[in-house]
């Protein structure tokens, strides 16, 4: 009995917790012993405040009448006034069906075909083969939007253009499609050429997560007599979950800021109505005609819209899947 007491009496001294002066001592015992790692992490550290941080100051233009050639103190403060010409502009709205229309499409284009290529590359059993294959894919990542676009609009011109040569001579048309003219082929064009750049890059991350998957398990599938498409249903896809999850809950907060380069490089004249999107809006409706103030609110209310996107992608994964990124 005198044991038995003795043992419980220690298991509460040990479930006793640390007074909280040891627990500082322990937190500076650990600090200085990585003194060396935390002395590494400074000057990241103080990258991401300067650009990251540090011009969120400037969100302070979008409550005032900003006029360059005046101090901080001298500008007018004008409240929301250049959030409620935004929200009255009906060119803002048609920018916003633009943005959300490319950017789910991408979305769904550019986050199911990598999945499905990488899942399919990682089949091949040529070594050398497959990574030529791999190689060549992630090669366009590198290539600039700008030959990117010359390519594309010259693959799609009347004159000579690969697409309206193949239709004509598979009899599909009867005469060459001005694509690159017509507002509906836009978005369409615009998902294609992404896919096509970012399809390689993409893949890479899911393929470097597949080959953490114990090959046991493949080698027990085989052996209870699943095939290879059992196989990446069953044992390859599950084994990714968490990446697909993360990467989809980070792609979902982009789904608002997508950029402008390729919409900017595709788009003419024609074709306008479709192809400006927010960044573009924000370009053209402030910065170019010297409206910093109605610039800034634009970019503003992105950056809000595509935090509430993170937070509630984060909180719907976390829910359904137990998957979060925070």
């Amino acid at each position: 009995m005198k044991t038995l007491s003795a043992q419980a009496d220690t298991r509460n001294v040990s479930a006793t917790p640390e007074p909280p002066k040891q627990r500082k001592k322990g937190i500076w015992r650990t600090v200085v012993r990585q003194r060396y790692l935390y002395m590494m992490s400074v000057p990241f550290v103080i990258w991401l405040f300067v650009f990251n941080y540090l011009p969120i100051w400037g969100w302070t233009m979008a409550f005032q009448n900003y006029k360059p050639s005046k101090s901080f103190f001298e500008q007018e403060w004008v409240g929301l006034k250049h959030f409620v010409d935004l929200f009255q502009d009906e060119r803002f709205y048609l920018v916003l069906r633009n943005t959300l229309a490319m950017s789910v499409m991408g979305l769904i284009a550019g986050f199911v075909i990598p999945i499905a290529f990488a899942i399919f590359l990682n089949e091949l059993r040529g070594k050398y083969f497959k990574r030529t294959v791999q190689t060549i894919s992630y090669l366009p990542h590198f290539v600039s939007w700008v030959v990117v676009a010359g390519i594309v609009t010259k693959m799609l011109s009347i004159d000579g253009g690969i697409v309206n040569e193949v239709l004509l001579a598979l009899h599909i048309i009867d005469e060459p499609i001005q694509f690159m003219a017509q507002g509906k082929w836009f978005w369409g064009i615009v998902t294609v050429s992404d896919v096509w750049k970012e399809t390689g890059w993409n893949a890479i991350i899911y393929l470097a997560a597949i080959a953490g998957i114990d090959r046991e398990l493949y080698e027990a599938a085989k052996v209870d007599g699943a095939g290879r498409f059992r196989q990446m249903w069953n044992i390859t896809l599950p084994g990714i979950r968490t990446t697909i999850s993360v990467l989809l809950i980070m792609s979902i907060g982009h789904l608002i800021g997508i950029g402008f380069e390729k919409q900017f490089q595709l788009s003419n004249s024609l074709v306008t109505d479709y192809s400006e999107v927010l960044d573009l809006y924000a370009l053209n409706y402030g910065i170019n005609i010297s409206r910093f103030s109605y610039g800034t609110a634009i970019s503003m209310f992105t950056s809000i819209v595509s935090i509430i996107l993170l937070l509630t992608a984060n909180g719907i994964m976390k829910k359904t899947t137990k998957e979060s990124i925070m």
